[in-house]
């Protein structure tokens, strides 16, 4: 159960990487001091395919903290089995796929419903917890 949440970490770490070794070179091309990035607007001059990184990167740290939660809380209580184990992944590689619709593809109705989709297997495995914490 632990593992798919070691594989969204790696993942986060890899569009970190992946944001800094665009915005950085962006930043210097564009001469933005990087003192002045201490206000968030002043890197909406930079373009937006160096801007949909560090946006998918700030999304890695919004509802993926409730998939590390019931991660975690699923492991501690023995209830990865087979299926909510599936599930990890599925939610994995949906958020893989959110990403690269953000920031490959670049298409808001492309990316919506794979958020959608990702906070359906979310409510999924949310209800498999409760299932398994009253049975």
């Amino acid at each position: 159960m632990l593992t798919p949440v070691l594989a969204l970490i790696v993942w986060t770490l890899i569009v970190w990487i992946w944001m800094y070794a665009t915005r950085i070179p962006a930043m210097q091309k564009a001469k933005i001091d990087p003192q002045s990035a201490v206000h968030p607007g002043a890197l909406s001059v930079l373009p937006e395919n160096i801007r949909v990184v560090a946006d998918n990167y700030n999304h890695l740290h919004e509802q993926p903290t409730i998939f590390y939660a019931l991660a975690f809380y699923t492991h501690l209580i023995g209830a990865g089995d087979t299926i909510n184990i599936w599930i990890a992944w599925i939610y994995v590689a949906v958020r893989i796929a959110h990403s690269l619709a953000q920031i490959v593809v670049k298409k808001v109705m492309m990316r919506f419903p794979l958020f959608v989709l990702a906070s359906v297997v979310l409510i999924i495995l949310a209800a498999r917890n409760v299932i398994a914490l009253v049975v």
